[in-house]
């Protein structure tokens, strides 16, 4: 009988400890695909760089790299190319106000809290508690009759719990690498916010400066219009010239005060837009009057293999794909048996004062409702449909990346052949103003000799006026493009000396 009986409590802790056994059998059984990042055509160069473009630093152009926070992957301060004081300030001030990248870095924050969410389903789960129960069991439950005697009892229970999820099948697993993917996409959306920023930040700069330019332009042309118009006054009233020609330069005069006005309204909603990305009421910012200087710097373009790694929407594409494949492990999983395990141990008693004794001791290994191990049979579709679907958004997730891809190389090439093609637009127009200019010289000597009409000086002078408009646009387009480029190769890249091209 002794036998027997220790033969029955040897078989019992078996049973109790084959889950457990059962558990690291399987481990790591897990049925989720591998995931690799699809491929994607590349070309071997820009078609718009030059030889010259094409050239990085060493170690510049390396094979893919995953995604990785945004503090280890920051770019550098590109804007410093410009060499311009202004404009690092209020990179510095966007950095620190902007309303939109403060919520890239909150959602960056969740990101990542969610991923320690995740991982906490790898340990187990331990629960505490204390308390009393007032029960009182109807006669019917204990077989009596429905009239018969009851009584209430007092139960005070203070114990722990513990359960534990064995990954069997790569469910856990699988769901830390979809958060965790989720975090790194998040992180180079925050990189992409903040490089969307820092460009926006800069072409609104010389988008103000241009309008500078523009505005120093009228406010010389309203002088010199305005000593001509006195000049005419004077010729009038001696009778040397009739009334048309004093209404036409009086015309010409305040045209250029109403143009004049004109672009000082640009200039102001120009501000104001540029106030509110350093996170700015327009009232609290007012930047001081600076004409645009000629930009003339040429940017390395790289390789195209290089974007892949640079471009921080191509990142988080790419991560998009990585989170969605391990979001197939998980459904996948759900087709496989779970097995959790659980126990309980501490102290039960009628009365408070006896509750810690030993002999008030209690335990419970096993589930105290259900069983350990669960295995689906069926549920009518519902995880074939949850897999059906977490295979369709990662086809959706490399159409995407491939979509990006494909947008990233156009915005290079875009503004690549834009800043080659300024080089000779510029070239051109600087010639083109310098003889308007001279044109409008001449047309006033030879009014004043009587050569010609006031209508060519008009004419001349209107010529003048469009080509120094023409060059201090030019002048603005050709600091935004390098902005743009320089956004479209995924920013600053620790270049020790830009490359100046000669103006």
């Amino acid at each position: 009988m002794t036998h027997t009986i220790r033969g029955g409590a040897a078989l019992g802790r078996a049973a109790l400890f084959l889950p457990l056994a059962l558990s690291l059998a399987l481990a790591g059984c897990a049925v989720g695909p591998d995931y690799h990042r699809p491929q994607v055509d590349t070309p071997a160069a820009y078609k718009e760089a030059s030889a010259a473009q094409t050239a990085l630093p060493a170690g510049e152009a390396g094979s893919w790299q995953q995604a990785k926070p945004a503090e280890a992957a920051l770019r550098g301060a590109w804007w410093k190319l410009f060499d311009d004081p202004t404009l690092d300030a209020l990179e510095a001030q966007a950095r620190d106000a902007n309303q939109n990248l403060k919520a890239a870095a909150a959602r960056l924050g969740q990101a990542r809290a969610l991923v320690r969410n995740a991982k906490s389903d790898r340990y187990p789960q331990l629960d505490a508690g204390f308390g009393p129960t007032r029960e009182r069991a109807s006669p019917a439950s204990q077989g009596r009759p429905d009239n018969g005697p009851a009584t209430s009892t007092t139960l005070w229970r203070a114990q722990a719990s513990v359960s534990y999820e064995a990954d069997l099948f790569g469910r856990v697993s699988s769901s830390v690498d979809a958060a965790t993917a989720d975090a790194q996409q998040s992180a180079a959306l925050y990189r992409s916010v903040l490089l969307a920023l820092q460009a926006d930040v800069a072409q609104g700069y010389f988008q103000v400066r241009e309008l500078d330019a523009e505005l120093q332009v009228y406010s010389r042309t309203v002088e010199l219009r305005g000593k001509t118009m006195d000049l005419i006054q004077h010729r009038y009233d001696a009778g040397d010239v009739g009334e048309l020609d004093l209404d036409r330069a009086r015309t010409d005069l305040e045209s250029a005060r109403a143009d004049a006005a004109g672009i000082a309204r640009s200039r102001a909603a120009a501000e104001h837009a540029l106030a509110v990305l350093l996170g700015k009421t327009p009232s609290e910012f007012s930047l001081p009057a600076q004409p645009i200087a000629r930009v003339a710097i040429d940017i390395p373009a790289g390789l195209p293999s290089s974007l892949l790694e640079r471009r921080p929407d191509i990142a988080a594409a790419e991560r998009a794909m990585a989170a969605a494949n391990a979001r197939i492990g998980v459904a996948k999983a759900a087709f496989f048996p779970s097995l959790t395990l659980t126990g309980a141990g501490g102290f039960e008693s009628s009365a408070l004062g006896d509750l810690f004794n030993w002999s008030s001791r209690t335990f419970l290994l096993g589930p105290l409702v259900g069983t350990a191990l669960s295995l689906p049979l069926f549920d009518g579709g519902r995880r074939q449909a949850n897999l059906d679907r977490a295979r369709d958004v990662y086809e959706e997730d490399v159409a995407d990346y491939r979509q990006t891809v494909l947008t990233a190389f156009r915005e290079v090439e875009d503004n690549l052949a834009s800043l080659r093609l300024l080089h000779g637009q510029t070239a051109a127009q600087d010639a083109a103003l310098r003889a308007a200019t001279r044109a409008a010289q001449l047309s006033q000597t030879q009014y004043r000799e009587g050569a010609v009409s006031y209508l060519d000086v008009l004419d001349a002078d209107r010529t003048a006026l469009q080509q120094q408009r023409a060059s201090a646009q030019l002048d603005g387009d050709r600091a935004r493009t390098v902005v743009n480029l320089i956004r479209a190769l995924g920013g600053g890249w620790g270049l020790s000396k830009p490359q100046v091209a000669a103006k």
